[in-house]
């Protein structure tokens, strides 16, 4: 999704970017909250399990942030997690 020229100029008046520096910044946000639920699920899994961190707790962290994201997903619930993971 190309950033918004309106935004893009806003940024740039109110931060030090340069216009190229600014747009790059927006893609790079727009994309992050753009990953689907699945695979926003799968990755922060494996992040939290790196850091040695449990299921148990694994689950609990994903449906917090999920709740948390821009537009907001499903309450899911750990089976839902679950198969997501381990399909």
């Amino acid at each position: 999704m190309p950033a918004d020229p309106r935004l893009v100029r806003h940024v740039v008046a109110t931060t030090a970017l340069a216009p190229t520096e600014a747009t790059r910044v927006i893609e790079d946000v727009l994309a992050f909250h753009q990953e689907p639920v699945e695979a926003y699920v799968r990755r922060r899994h494996g992040e939290l399990k790196l850091r040695g961190a449990k299921n148990a707790d694994i689950f609990g962290t994903l449906r917090d942030e999920l709740a948390d994201r821009p537009v907001a997903a499903p309450d899911l619930s750990e089976r839902q997690l679950r198969r997501m993971i381990y399909g």
